[in-house]
Order: C-alpha cells, then sequence, then structure tokens
C-alpha cells in the first residue's frame, strides 16, 4: 500500500508533468505554476513577499483560531461551497497555501489549476512543517 505521503507527490508530480506536456502542445498550454514548496522556501516566500501575495490556510475556522501564518486569510477546505470562494479570489496574484499536514492542501491543488489560479505555493507538510521549524504562528 502506497503512503500518503508517495502518493501526494505522485500526485503533484503527474500535475507537474501535465503541465509541462501541456506547455509543449502549443495552443493547450497553460501559465499556472503549481509547486510543492518546503518550509524553508515558502519562509523566503513570506518574508520577502511577491506583489499581491495572499497565504492562504485552508483549515477549519477553528483550526486557523489556534494559530496560523502571519497575514493568513481562511477559507475552510471543509465548507460546502469551498469551490465557489476559491473561485472568487483574485486568479492572477501568487498563493502561498496550506492546511494542517498537506493532505487537504495536495487535493486542493489540482483544484486550484481547474479554476484558473496562476501561482500556487504548496506548503509540504502544512502547518504542522512550519510550525516543526519552529516559524511564528499568530493566534
Amino acid at each position: 500500500m502506497m503512503s500518503k505521503a508517495i502518493s501526494r507527490k505522485l500526485a503533484v508530480a503527474a500535475i507537474v508533468a501535465g503541465l509541462m506536456i501541456g506547455a509543449c502542445g502549443g495552443s493547450t498550454a497553460t501559465d499556472s505554476q503549481l509547486a510543492l514548496t518546503g518550509v524553508d522556501e515558502v519562509q523566503t516566500i513570506v518574508e520577502t513577499p511577491p506583489e499581491g501575495l495572499v497565504i492562504l490556510d485552508i483549515r477549519t475556522p477553528e483550526e486557523f483560531a489556534a494559530g496560523h501564518i502571519e497575514g493568513a486569510i481562511n477559507v475552510d477546505y471543509y465548507a460546502a461551497d469551498f469551490e465557489q470562494q476559491l473561485g472568487e479570489l483574485d486568479l492572477d496574484v501568487p498563493y502561498v497555501m496550506y492546511c494542517n499536514s498537506g493532505n487537504r492542501s495536495s487535493n486542493a491543488l489540482p483544484l486550484m489549476d481547474s479554476i484558473g489560479f496562476s501561482e500556487v505555493y504548496e506548503l509540504d507538510g502544512g502547518i504542522q512543517a512550519w510550525f516543526g521549524a519552529g516559524l511564528p504562528i499568530d493566534q
């Protein structure tokens, strides 16, 4: 049986491969940049944010209230209108997205691609990895 971490990495690799194949296909190419990103790189992005950066926490409101990355907004992955809420966000700005451990965010990444987000960095290991690295959280 395949571990969740390996399964998640394979899913992301498939997305990236699909984007690369699509980019070679001419008219079907997308300009999407989706990436499973480690804590160190996310920390750099958050500390020196590109213009318009949105930090997107897709945990429940209760999890968000218990602690989140400074400046994050909360869109609950389990909300019935999650996809609609995502669709109301600006598709053309960069996002750092995370959940608790990476399970929800790995499922949300292909959804965000299908909606048309242009640049999404998924925090590998979620807020647990962020906190485990000794990085600050807001409450």
